[in-house]
Parts: structure tokens; sequence; C-alpha cells
């Protein structure tokens, strides 16, 4: 079985914002574009429109309606990927090592020459973050796109994952959550950011922020139009003003009006 090396002050990894991600799939999909163009083998898309259409994503997004206690339902979008957990069984069920964490900066890779495709690294994953893939026979999973955020070649503002260069909204950030003085490590405390099911006890080094609290709708029916509307005096409604008033004539100047 693998070792884990020593823990690394260096731990890069995610801050995702669940009270900003729209679940628009644009991380997804850039994924899928730079992990299948580049690192390893690419990602397979089998049968893609066919009946049972099989594929590896490194990214998913998954969407729950959440009741909250008061007020109405509430729709959030759940980003999932590897979480480079610092205690990771993925990487100690190996047989042959080529599921690892890497010392320098606690990156969790995957050795796809020494991949068997056996499997107990999935099965040892209590977060689901890993997928065979069906064409390669190997296992895969996030890399936080260490082939980008090491890459001298590409502009800095490139150097990032490229599910955080593209994400819309802002919703996935990228940095050093081992430096307390980091941006994203400041942000996880402004923000009580949360580990994902810390009962399992795998130190996971991606964290999430909480969805912030909605305002309540009032009890009272809200009328759309009022802002649209000019108000109107008791010795007005004679003679509309605003919108009806400018309605009231365009009808009168119609065959058949006044």
């Amino acid at each position: 079985m693998t070792q884990l090396p020593a823990p690394s002050n260096v731990k890069l990894g995610l801050v995702i914002d669940l009270d900003t991600c729209v679940g628009c799939h644009a991380c997804v999909t850039a994924c899928k574009g730079w992990n299948t163009e580049n690192y390893g083998a690419p990602l397979a898309d089998e049968a893609p429109y066919g009946a049972k259409p099989e594929g590896t994503f490194l990214n998913r997004i998954h969407s729950y309606e959440v009741q909250p206690e008061t007020g109405p339902a509430q729709l959030v979008h759940f980003p999932k990927s590897c979480l480079h957990c610092e205690d990771a069984p993925c990487v100690t069920v190996c047989p042959t090592g080529a599921s690892y964490k890497r010392a320098e900066d606690g990156v969790v890779l995957v050795n796809e020459k020494a991949c068997m495709g056996c499997g107990l690294c999935a099965w040892a994953c209590p977060y689901g973050a890993r997928e065979m893939d069906p064409s390669a026979g190997v296992m895969k999973k996030c890399t936080l796109c260490t082939d980008r955020i090491y890459n001298d070649n590409l502009p800095e503002e490139d150097r990032v994952p490229a599910c955080v260069r593209t994400c819309p909204a802002g919703a996935r950030h990228f940095g050093d959550l081992g430096d307390p003085d980091s941006a994203v490590s400041q942000l996880v405390e402004a923000r009580g950011g949360i580990d994902l099911m810390p009962e399992q006890g795998t130190k996971p080094v991606n964290k999430y922020l909480p969805p912030r609290a909605k305002d309540q709708a009032p009890e009272a029916p809200i009328d759309i139009l009022a802002p649209l509307l000019a108000p109107m005096t008791p010795g007005e409604t004679d003679t509309p003003k605003g919108f009806l008033g400018w309605l009231d004539r365009a009808l009168d100047s119609l065959p058949g009006g006044k």
C-alpha cells in the first residue's frame, strides 16, 4: 500500500462559494476540455448521442432543493471534485502506488502508467470524486491543473485551474490554504468555510462557503407594477397619469376611441 508523505506546509486547493454558484456548468466544460487535451489520457466520451452515453468527468455539479426552517425553498448548486485530503484514504489503499500525494504542495494525483484499474481508490473515497475511464481503463480525478498552475509559458492570470479561470460567477477560488494570510484562507475565515463530511476524518483541503441567509418575502402581496405607475390622488382619478395616462391616450387615438 502507498504511504502518505509528511504534512506539507503548502496546501493548494479550492474554495467554492455555494452562495454564488449558479450551476451553469462552465467549470465542468472547461475542466473536460483542458484535461482531454493535456494531462494524461483523454477523458472518455462514449456514445454521447446514443441510448447509453458514458463519459468521464473530473468535476460535476449536483443541484439540490433545500427547505429552510423558515421561508421558501432554495436551490443550491453543489460542485464536487477531488478535495485533495490531507489524510487521503484513496492513497493508502492503492496497491500499486499509482495514487499518491505530493509532498511539495499536497496535491493528490494518479500515475496512470502505474494504475491497473482495480478501483479500490474509488471505493475508499467517501466523496465519490474518482471515476474510472471506460476507454483508458485507468482511474481519473481532479489534478488541480498542475500543468497550468506551474506553467511559466502561460500568462500569470491563467496559472490557475481551468475551472477557476472560467467561472463567470466568481464562485471558485484557488490558492494556498496552508498559508493563513493567503486570500483563500482569509475568505474561509471571513465566511465560515466548512469541510465536506468532516466526520470521515479525511481532512479535506478544499473548503466550501455556505449559502448566505436569504431575504424573506413579506407576507403582504407585492404589486410588481407599482414602481412603474405614478401615484394618483383622489382628485386625479378621472385624469390618469404616468403609464396609465399614456395608455389611455394611445387607446383614444385608435379607431372607435373617443
